[in-house]
């Protein structure tokens, strides 16, 4: 056991030993050859006796003032936390007087970092912009989505954009699915912002979107009424819910081809929930082809369509789904605009088999 007095001395070391070696440390090589640029540069600490087999990410943690311990864990999973120069677990556990190198990159900035990813867009002026969103492509950033997404590529075609949605969802009014294309209004003032809120929330906007469903529902034509919420063990689904964490849903539906096993049809959403157009088509046992989150399967073979086994091209890798018009008022003029998103590639090809 040391007493205080040996403690003290010991701390007053370990401080020395710190400085002495975190001037050395600069000279550490970038994991996996990455540019020191990007990078700060190496630090060091030697393990305190009270620090004596603490976890390394609650060591660190609880060293750097204004560091989590999320963004600690990230930088021992990209190796830039090391002991004699190896890699270490976040749940490692060290003994006192062990020497510790490492560096923490900076947090990542507020907002969504420009990307010049092209854009199709549909309508252009001071205060909004109307996209045609392709499938595949995230609104905002999220887990597992940082780049490519819709917010990067708007902010670096556009010098200002609407910050009333948070600093992530510049311009974000209203949002479409990952996998679903189609039409999305764009927000470029606070004031633009506001004014279409409005209008979604007060249902004065009109949706249409085209899906592709199988089985064909049973009738022609119906209104779904059934409240949403999110799936009691399925986080990352939505489930037809009838409690006080459910939100009241309604879509209305056309068919508008039926061919075998599979039908277009025609959807006029009068509320925005998420993944609403999807939990009311399962719910009425016709999901949407190559859903794989309410469909249980993520594809579709042009076999299933030709009924030639041979045929074993697939065509769709993602939910058959597309906003295809949306019709508001200008949020400065108060006129009336109806915007279009033509059918793209992968689903016209399905139409053109369905109607063959």
């Amino acid at each position: 056991m040391l007493n205080d007095t040996s403690s003290a001395r010991l701390l007053r070391l370990l401080e020395f030993v710190n400085t002495e070696n975190s001037r050395s440390a600069h000279h550490l090589e970038q994991p996996n050859g990455e540019a020191t640029g990007t990078l700060p540069d190496w630090l060091s600490l030697v393990v305190a006796p009270l620090e004596n087999q603490l976890r390394i990410d609650s060591l660190l943690a609880a060293r750097l003032e204004g560091v989590s311990r999320s963004r600690v864990n990230t930088a021992i999973r990209r190796g830039l936390v090391q002991v004699d120069g190896r890699r270490v677990k976040p749940s490692e556990r060290l003994p006192a007087g062990t020497l510790l190198h490492y560096q923490i990159p900076p947090p990542p900035p507020e907002g969504p970092i420009p990307e010049d990813v092209p854009l199709d867009i549909l309508h252009q002026d001071d205060v909004l912009v109307v996209v045609n969103k392709p499938p595949g492509m995230v609104v905002h950033p999220a887990k597992g989505h940082w780049s490519g997404t819709l917010t990067a590529a708007l902010a670096h075609h556009f010098r200002q954009l609407s910050g009333a949605g948070g600093p992530h969802r510049p311009g974000i009014v209203h949002r479409l699915d990952r996998d679903t294309s189609g039409v999305i209004a764009i927000a470029c003032t606070d004031e633009a912002h506001a004014a279409l809120t409005h209008q979604f929330q007060n249902r004065t906007v009109e949706k249409e979107y085209l899906a592709i469903v199988s089985p064909p529902p049973s009738r022609d034509q119906d209104r779904i009424d059934r409240s949403i919420g999110v799936h009691p063990w399925q986080r990352e689904k939505m489930a037809v819910r009838d409690d006080e964490g459910s939100r009241s849903a309604v879509t209305r539906y056309e068919v508008t081809l039926r061919r075998g096993r599979f039908a277009s049809v025609a959807l006029f959403p009068e509320t925005g929930r998420t993944h609403q157009l999807r939990v009311h088509l399962a719910s009425i046992g016709s999901p949407v082809v190559a859903d794989r989150l309410y469909s249980g399967r993520g594809w579709l073979k042009r076999s299933e369509l030709t009924g030639n086994r041979a045929d074993d091209d697939t065509l769709l890798t993602r939910q058959a789904l597309h906003a295809r018009r949306l019709s508001l008022r200008h949020p400065v003029s108060g006129k009336v605009m109806v915007f279009e998103a033509p059918v793209p590639p992968d689903l016209a090809q399905v139409l053109q088999l369905l109607q063959s």
